[in-house]
């Protein structure tokens, strides 16, 4: 991964013609039909291996690479989805900055409308938000800057605009150091202030916007988007739809901005914003020749080139719209990856090769049986350990009093029956309940203060919003009782450790983002009680 992106995850995150576009809204009902368009068939059918996919899967197996789902498109055709349990296919995912490419979209329609030209000065938009003295460089900034991440700034400046009341005003207060346009720094404030622009134009957020333009036709039902305080999608990061709709959207560029017969978006849009438009400067130590790291293929618009004559969106822990024209085919993927590079390199390996010309193959049923097999029993297992059913540490039922702690919270229990852990914890009044399946998933909600764990701290749900929770639990030893909490419409999950000892507890957390870590710590430290 390209250096500047390496920084921004652990830090956190030419115009066309303006024309006349009345794309149609075609409304569509609330439904988990997620491949509404999208027509299956097999893989010989359209020309590729049954095997080839097959050996992508068992190398995915044998990897560190956590897959949450997977759709493959060839030749407008699903030819492999699968998804693993508990993730599914009508869930939404948190897409991070795979979000940026639906930002340039909406940047797009506002272009084909007349609303926009890429060209215009950022400056011209917000009169009341620009610094006492407007620098040359700032004066200079252009849509098309935003959009190239090449602004300018010497420091990426999305931690100090989060940190703000006034994303917009505080953005526009960072220095410039290069001149825009010469120099790319992978910026997801800029991503924002195309957002903040849109929404400035068309008087509703992006999320509004792109509704009946891009979301309705496509069928990609109940979108959400994160905001700033001032009501303005956050742009870079915070969109949440299923992977279907991720392999939908690339399929709406594959097929140059076609879908079902009608032109929703230019041709001449698709093509410029996913054309080279500024290349990425190498690292200091680079880890593999240029030519086979996918970070620096050049950027377009909130798109990356890739190797092979592909382009995709992507966001942090592998969230991908892999689009490769020349071979028709779309990948979507989402995931908590530790190398976003190391799952490219397993497409290229495995899925790349088998994209043959040939309009068809000869069927081969055992190979796709066997494949079929392998994508309805996907699964991330629960956790498993010695006396998973018992109670060893004799803690049933027990109220642990909590010293004081970073989330408030003031007593916990466990109660262990019917092969449930049901672990609570009272915080301001309130319970908070998670039930774990020993040995299995069991689904629910949680508001549990600090849950669940982002990699960016803006446009975050209130403290005590609700998140879908898959949980387990079992015993390490017969002291330790072991938990993992997923939050199943995000990449991340929580492992949390309970020791208990002479009438005392020790609970200690450590999220799925820190785990990865050589020596992984959690900010929320380790809770520490006593039996009442």
């Amino acid at each position: 991964m390209h250096a500047s992106r390496r920084t921004f995850l652990k830090q956190l995150g030419s115009g066309l013609a303006a024309v006349s576009w009345a794309p149609s809204a075609v409304l569509f009902a609330e439904s988990k039909a997620t491949f509404t368009a999208l027509p299956c068939s097999t893989p010989e059918a359209q020309g590729v291996s049954s095997a080839s996919i097959q050996a992508f899967f068992d190398a995915l197996a044998t990897s560190n690479h956590e897959m949450h789902g997977f759709v493959m498109v060839r030749r407008g055709h699903v030819i492999a989805k699968g998804w693993w349990d508990p993730y599914a296919p009508d869930l939404r995912h948190t897409l991070y900055s795979m979000s940026k490419s639906f930002t340039s979209t909406a940047v797009g329609f506002a272009v084909a409308e007349g609303r926009l030209k890429v060209t215009d000065k950022v400056v011209s938009f917000f009169p009341d938000d620009l610094p006492a003295t407007v620098s040359d460089n700032l004066a200079a900034l252009t849509v098309q800057d935003l959009l190239t991440m090449s602004v300018g700034n010497e420091k990426e400046p999305t931690q100090a605009v989060v940190k703000s009341d006034n994303w917009v005003r505080t953005f526009l207060a960072q220095p410039i150091t290069h001149q825009p346009g010469t120099v790319f720094m992978y910026n997801s404030a800029a991503t924002y202030m195309c957002s903040a622009i849109v929404q400035k134009l068309v008087g509703q957020p992006i999320l509004q916007y792109l509704t009946p333009r891009l979301f309705e036709p496509l069928a990609i039902a109940a979108p959400t988007w994160e905001s700033c305080p001032k009501g303005i999608n956050t742009g870079g990061w915070g969109l949440s739809v299923p992977t279907g709709a991720l392999a939908k959207f690339g399929q709406l560029f594959l097929q140059k901005g076609q879908w079902q017969g009608k032109q929703i978006l230019p041709a001449s849009w698709i093509e410029e914003a996913t054309s080279f438009k500024i290349q990425q400067p190498e690292p200091a130590k680079p880890t593999r020749p240029k030519e086979q790291n996918d970070w620096l293929q050049g950027y377009a618009y909130q798109f990356w080139r890739s190797q092979h004559g592909a382009y995709r969106g992507d966001g942090a822990f592998g969230q991908f719209t892999i689009v490769l024209p020349e071979q028709e085919t779309v990948i979507a993927i989402n995931s908590e990856s530790p190398s976003m590079q190391g799952q490219l390199d397993l497409i290229w390996e495995h899925l790349l090769p088998a994209l043959r010309k040939d309009a068809t193959l000869p069927a081969n049923p055992e190979a796709e049986q066997r494949l079929k097999s392998t994508l309805s029993s996907l699964a991330l297992p629960p956790l498993v350990g010695k006396k998973a059913s018992s109670d060893p540490a004799g803690i049933s039922g027990k109220t642990y009093a909590l010293e004081s702690n970073s989330l408030g919270l003031e007593k916990v229990q466990f109660k262990l029956e019917g092969g449930e852990c049901v672990f609570t914890a009272q915080a301001g009044g309130k319970e908070h309940v998670v039930t774990c399946g020993v040995g299995s998933w069991v689904k629910g909600e949680t508001g549990l203060p600090g849950t669940p764990p982002r990699l960016i701290s803006g446009g975050a749900s209130p403290a005590g919003t609700p998140f879908k929770i898959a949980s387990s639990a079992a015993w390490k030893d017969e002291k330790t009782l072991e938990m993992q909490w997923r939050y199943y419409e995000t990449p991340h999950h929580d492992f949390i450790t309970a020791t208990f000892e002479n009438g005392t507890v020790k609970i200690a957390f450590v999220n799925s983002m820190n785990r990865m870590k050589p020596n992984p710590t959690d900010a929320r430290g380790v809770l520490t009680g006593k039996a009442v």
